[in-house]
């Protein structure tokens, strides 16, 4: 599995969105292509200083669990744009 890093500041660590319950879930990419096109949409968003790296999914999944961070499986053909991409605002 593939997951997104913020490499510098405050934030720095796993990439996360927030889900319609006010809650973080981190995005697991089974394919590195679908990681690196949804880090070309943040870095066109404005987010920069990101990293594709790949991880073992139980590594992944266990520590979520123990943290009790939601996740979500993104699978090849799977459509998904960070939240705000395509708004006009």
């Amino acid at each position: 599995m593939f997951i997104i890093l913020l490499e510098k500041g405050e934030k720095r660590g796993a990439f996360s969105i927030i889900n319609e319950y006010d809650e973080k879930v981190l995005l697991f990419f089974e394919q590195e292509d679908d990681a690196e096109r949804y880090k070309l949409m943040l870095n066109e968003m404005g987010v920069d200083d990101l990293t594709v790296v790949e991880y073992e999914e139980n590594l992944l999944m266990k520590t979520c669990e123990v943290t009790g961070l939601k996740y979500c499986k993104i699978r090849p053909y799977d459509f998904v744009v960070p939240p705000g991409y395509c708004s006009d605002d």
